[in-house]
């Protein structure tokens, strides 16, 4: 019988000793476990120990452990000198290179080693589990068990079952992480898994936009840090994390979808890896490096407002009265005729539409016509956007006078959704896909994302706070303009938000 996870006498084997590989060592051993630990290169094992000492005595300075506990930890971490040593483990983890050619090897080793109950598990980030396991002799022990970097600092922990997988293998994999003082969250195989799918939400649909000439790298991260919550935004995150990781594992998620349009890379993500602008790890990346800043240029002051009368479209009554609570407090000139007086700004407040549609929909003139997002961070950044002919001294009244009352304001090109209501609407649709495909309940996929990738609220919440209906209309809005099957909606979405209710809603069944 397979032993419990909390017995003083459980054995984890960890498989490489790289940053991952010795995170996973730090905090099995921070939670009371006794951990072998292996890397074909030797030098490397000794490298994670002095880590992990030092680590372990940083804490015990700080007061975050006595250095009895700082001690006791350390003494749980025993290096070997090879495989042949992991007999006898209860759970081996492999945290080596993500190639799963390597891995495939590396498990069979394994398999010849420990024995028959003991739990194989794998750190990847996204081959799938039931392909790793597939030549195994015992594949029903082999399960995933993804840890983010640093392991010590993130929380999160995805227990990935593969097709093959037995529960008790989840369910003692499940307790491992809570013993590591990890949240763990249950996830079933597939591309990505879970946070790794509605993370190219946030990163592959912000490429494209660029690619599209809506906006550039800056804005968009300005309107996604400052206005929709994002403690990053995309390109920043980007650059931290290195192209060279998220360029490859975008790629490889699409492939494993059979071309899932969701997953569908952008073209300037896969150039500047092959041009080696990775982040901040080669100096450069979507912005410069000089030790270690970021390079980033300075906002431009808004132009003055020129006073000329502002008409604000009632199309959307909501959006409408937003705009006049800005104008008002401006003291602006507002045209209050049914239709625009003939030098009037006009503005108008889409909700998924681009200013172009919005202008043509509702009879209006697009060379003075731009348009402000009241749905995303109207009190904190706001989003203007201006058709193709829209003229350049319409398009600086506007910005002057919806940032008189100081709060900024980013000008974009022309394209439906604006920029952060398409980027959450993505994230939250594919969110929705996750759950209407089983791979997590609702609740775990909101907890997953919001410890795994730090966003302010997981894809489903922020749907709920936008409104279900609103991240429909914003979706078929932008897919009526490009007709692109990555933007059409998920039945999960839909069909919650004809009923009214709120994206967390499982199945009746479930």
């Amino acid at each position: 019988m397979p032993k419990d996870p909390s017995s003083d006498d459980y054995v984890i084997g960890v498989l490489g000793a790289g940053a991952m590989g010795r995170g996973i060592v730090q905090v099995a051993a921070a939670g009371g476990m006794t951990v072998r630990l292996f890397d074909t290169r030797s030098e490397a094992v000794d490298e994670a120990v002095s880590f992990i000492g030092g680590m372990f005595g940083r804490a015990a300075d700080k007061g975050r452990m006595t250095k009895e506990e700082a001690d006791a930890a350390l003494s749980r971490v025993h290096p070997v000198s090879s495989m042949q040593d992991f007999a006898g483990c209860d759970a081996v983890v492999e945290a080596v290179v993500e190639n799963l050619d390597v891995k495939k090897v590396v498990f069979a080793e394994l398999e010849s080693i420990v024995s028959d109950d003991t739990i194989l598990a794998s750190n990847t980030s996204s081959l799938s589990v039931t392909t790793i396991a597939a030549d195994c002799a015992h594949p029903n022990r082999v399960a995933g068990f993804h840890f983010f970097n640093p392991v010590p600092l993130m929380p999160l922990v995805e227990v990935i079952a593969g097709v093959l997988t037995e529960e008790w293998v989840c369910e003692a994999l499940m307790a491992i992480g809570r013993q590591m003082t990890r949240e763990p969250v249950r996830v079933n195989d597939a591309p990505g898994f879970l946070v790794n799918q509605v993370g190219r939400g946030f990163n592959i649909e912000a490429a494209h936009m660029v690619q599209e000439g809506i906006a550039d790298t800056v804005s968009i991260d300005r309107i996604m840090r400052d206005g929709a919550g994002f403690r990053m935004g995309p390109f920043q995150l980007m650059d931290l994390t290195g192209l060279d990781v998220t360029h490859p594992a975008t790629v490889l998620i699409y492939e494993q979808s059979f071309h899932e349009a969701r997953f569908r890379p952008a073209m300037m993500m896969e150039a500047r890896t092959r041009a080696g602008r990775l982040g901040r790890k080669s100096g450069g990346g979507f912005y410069n490096y000089d030790g270690g800043q970021a390079d980033t240029p300075e906002e431009a002051p808004a132009p003055a407002y020129d006073r000329r009368p502002v008409w604000v479209s009632g199309a959307e009554p909501e959006g409408r009265a937003d705009v006049l609570g800005v104008l008002n407090a401006a003291g602006a000139r507002i045209d209050e005729g049914e239709t625009p007086g003939a030098d009037s700004l006009i503005i108008v407040t889409p909700i998924g539409d681009d200013a172009t549609t919005s202008a043509v929909d509702q009879g209006l003139d697009a060379e003075r016509t731009v348009a402000v997002d009241t749905v995303m961070g109207f009190g904190m950044r706001r989003t203007l956007m201006t058709t193709p002919i829209t003229d350049p001294a319409f398009r600086d009244a506007a910005h002057g006078v919806m940032s008189a009352d100081g709060v900024p304001a980013t000008v974009v090109n022309d394209g439906p959704g604006f920029v952060a209501q398409r980027i959450v609407a993505m994230i939250c649709n594919v969110g929705c896909s996750v759950a209407q495909m089983g791979v997590a309940s609702p609740e775990d996929i909101d907890k997953a994302v919001t410890l795994g990738l730090n966003y302010p609220y997981g894809p489903l919440a922020f749907g709920d706070r936008i409104g279900p209906a609103r991240i429909l209309r914003i979706l078929n809005g932008i897919y009526g303009l490009y007709r692109d099957p990555r933007y059409r909606p998920s039945p999960w979405l839909t069909r919650r938000a004809k009923l009214g209710v709120s994206l967390l809603t499982p199945n009746a069944r479930d």
